[in-house]
C-alpha cells in the first residue's frame, strides 16, 4: 500500500507544541498499518479499505483488497478519486488524483487506546457528487478529536461518472457494469469501520455517519437503504440535497449522453473499461456542465433509485416510516444559494427564467403535483424584491427537502433540525453570508486554512472560535449518546416535532426557535419535488 505526501499537514499534526513523534501500528482485518503520533493526536492516513477500482473492476462494486503482512505505511494520504478540475471551484484536494483511491484516514487522540470504545464520527465529503477528497485540509481531524472525545474517520469514494453513473443496462457477457458505485464505496468503508475501528479505540456500536452537501445526500440516501442497516447508530446531514435522487430511466438517458460525448454507442460500452481516465473525466465535465443548463435544478451525477440498493426515493421511504431508526441531525445554511450565485454556477436555478423553466419541468413530469403560485411565493419571500430567486433556490434545493425528510424520519427516531446563520464580516461584504458550505470550518475547528484564507480578514475570529466550540460540542455529544447537548448555559436543543418544530439557529448567539420556516412551509405545502 502506498500513499502520497500530504502538503496540507504541517509538522504538528494535532497540537501547537507537539512532542516526539512515534509510529503506532494497528492490526486491521487486511493487515497492519503504521501511522504517526505527535504526542497529541494519532493519525493513520491512506488506509486501504478496498481493492483498486481499476481495469475490469473500474465499473464494479468495491471488493476486499489483497491482504498484506508487513506494516503498511499509513503516514501519507492516498490519492484523491479522479475528478475534473473546475476553476469556479478552487478546491485543494490535499493529494494528487489516481484510480487507486479507495482509502480512508483515522484520527484519534494520543491517549486513545485499542478497546477504549470511544464514539466514532465517519465523514463523507461533499462536492456535487463529482468533486472533493478525504484529504482536503479543511477535514483534518486533529481539532475535532484532539480532546479525546471521539475517533474520526474521513473516507474517499468514487465520483462523477465513476461513482454515480448507471451503466448497468449496457452490461454484456464480457463486461459487467454496476450502478450506485459511490454509495457502495461508502457502505464498504462503513463495513471496514465496523470490523476494524475498535483496534483504533473506537466503538463500532456508536458510529455516527456525517456529511455535507453531496456527502449529506449520501447520508440521507443511506438512511433509506436497507443494506446500510446496523452500520451506523446516528446520522448528521448538513445541507443535504435530499431529493436529488433520480430514477433508472433518467440514469440510462444520462449514460447514453455520456457515451455520445465519447463518440460511442451501446455496442461500444466495453471500451469504457480501458478508456483513458482523462477522456472519461473530460466527458464527465461536459455532462456535469450541460445537464443543469438543459434541466434547471438537476445534477449530472447523483444516486439512482435502482430498485436494488436504493429501493425508493429517500423522502418517500422517510414518509412511510421505513428509514433506519437512528437519531438524526439535519439542517441547512441561511443563504445556501449565495455560493452558486457567486460562482455563476448553473447547479441552482436563481434567475426568474431558470426558476420558471424548472417549475415547467416539474409540472410536465409530475402533473398531479401542486406547486406554489406566484402569489404564494411572493407572500413567503416578502421583503426580498420582486424576484425571490435566492430563497426559492435555497428552499427547493436544500431547506424544504430537509424538512420533508425530517418530518418523516421523526416518526421512527429523534430528529434535530438546525439553521446555520453565522457569517463573518468578509462573507457579508462579499454578499455570501451563511452560504453553502460555510459551516464546515466550525464543525471541524479548522477556522483558518493557510495564510491566504480570507474568511476572517475583516474580523470575526473571536466570535467564530466560540461558534465552533459550540457546534463541535453538540456534534460530539450527539455522537456520544444521541443527544446534541450544548456547552453549559446554552439552550436545550429539542427534537423536531410537528407541535412546535423546534429549530436550533446557530449564530453569534444560538437560539432554539419554534417553526422559523412557517411562511416558507405554507407556500410549498405538502409537495415533494423530485425529477424523474
Amino acid at each position: 500500500m502506498t500513499g502520497q505526501s500530504d502538503p496540507s499537514v504541517p509538522d504538528s499534526i494535532g497540537s501547537k507544541s507537539p512532542g516526539p513523534r512515534s509510529h503506532p501500528v494497528v492490526d486491521t482485518a487486511y493487515g497492519p498499518v503504521r501511522g504517526v503520533d505527535d504526542g497529541s493526536v494519532k493519525v493513520w492516513r491512506g488506509v486501504r479499505y478496498a481493492a483498486p477500482p481499476s481495469g475490469e473492476f473500474r465499473w464494479r462494486a468495491p471488493r476486499p483488497p489483497e491482504p498484506w503482512t508487513e506494516p503498511a505505511d499509513a503516514t501519507r494520504v492516498g490519492p484523491a478519486c479522479p475528478q475534473p478540475t473546475d476553476p469556479r471551484i478552487p478546491v485543494d484536494l490535499g493529494a494528487p488524483q489516481g484510480e487507486d483511491c479507495l482509502t480512508l484516514n483515522v484520527w484519534a487522540s494520543s491517549d486513545t487506546q485499542p478497546g477504549d470504545g470511544k464514539p466514532v464520527l465517519v465523514w463523507v465529503h461533499g462536492g456535487a457528487y463529482i468533486l472533493g477528497s478525504a484529504a482536503q485540509p479543511l477535514y483534518r481531524g486533529g481539532v475535532l478529536t484532539g480532546t479525546g472525545e471521539a475517533v474520526v474517520v474521513t473516507l474517499n469514494y468514487r465520483l462523477g461518472a465513476f461513482g454515480f453513473m448507471d451503466l448497468s443496462s449496457f452490461s454484456t457477457p464480457r463486461t459487467r457494469f454496476e450502478g450506485n458505485l459511490g454509495l457502495r464505496d461508502v457502505l464498504f468503508a462503513l463495513q471496514w469501520v465496523r470490523d476494524n475501528v475498535a483496534a483504533f479505540g473506537g466503538d463500532p456500536g456508536r458510529v455516527t455517519l456525517f456529511g455535507e452537501s453531496a456527502g449529506g445526500g449520501i447520508v440521507t440516501t443511506l438512511l433509506a437503504t436497507p443494506e446500510a442497516g446496523g452500520l451506523f447508530a446516528g446520522a448528521i446531514a448538513q445541507s443535504s440535497p435530499v431529493t436529488s435522487v433520480y430514477d433508472a430511466g433518467r440514469a440510462r438517458r444520462v449514460a447514453e449522453q455520456f457515451l455520445d460525448v465519447l463518440g460511442l454507442d451501446a455496442s461500444d460500452a466495453d471500451r469504457l473499461v480501458t478508456a483513458p481516465t482523462g477522456e472519461l473525466l473530460t466527458a464527465s465535465k461536459r455532462l456535469f456542465d450541460d445537464v443543469p443548463v438543459r434541466t434547471p435544478g438537476t445534477l449530472g451525477f447523483a444516486p439512482i433509485v435502482d430498485g436494488d440498493l436504493v429501493p425508493d426515493y429517500p423522502v418517500n421511504v422517510a414518509r412511510a416510516g421505513n428509514t433506519h431508526p437512528v437519531p438524526l441531525i439535519i439542517g441547512t445554511n441561511r443563504h445556501e444559494a449565495a455560493l452558486f450565485r457567486f460562482m455563476k454556477s448553473p447547479l441552482m436555478p436563481i434567475t426568474p427564467e431558470a426558476i420558471k423553466a424548472m417549475f415547467s419541468q416539474i409540472a410536465a413530469e409530475q402533473p398531479d403535483l401542486r406547486l406554489p403560485t406566484e402569489a404564494e411565493l411572493q407572500a413567503a419571500y416578502r421583503g426580498r424584491g420582486k424576484t425571490p430567486g435566492m430563497g426559492v433556490a435555497r428552499d427547493i434545493g436544500f431547506r424544504m427537502p430537509s424538512i420533508w425528510f425530517a418530518e418523516g424520519h421523526g416518526r421512527v427516531a429523534p430528529v434535530y433540525t438546525y439553521r446555520f446563520d453565522w457569517a463573518t464580516p468578509m462573507l457579508r461584504m462579499l454578499r455570501l453570508g451563511a452560504a453553502h458550505a460555510t459551516e464546515l470550518p466550525y464543525v471541524w475547528g479548522n477556522l483558518v486554512i493557510g495564510p491566504r484564507d480570507p474568511t476572517f480578514k475583516l474580523g470575526g475570529l473571536k466570535t467564530g472560535t466560540a461558534v465552533s466550540e459550540r457546534v463541535r460540542a453538540r456534534w460530539l455529544n450527539f455522537a456520544a449518546h444521541g443527544e446534541p447537548d450544548g456547552l453549559p448555559g446554552e439552550p436545550r436543543w429539542r427534537p423536531y416535532r410537528e407541535s412546535d418544530r423546534a429549530t436550533l439557529v446557530i449564530d453569534k448567539r444560538d437560539a432554539v426557535l419554534d417553526d422559523p420556516d412557517r411562511d416558507m412551509r405554507a407556500a410549498w405545502g405538502d409537495a415533494v419535488l423530485s425529477f424523474r
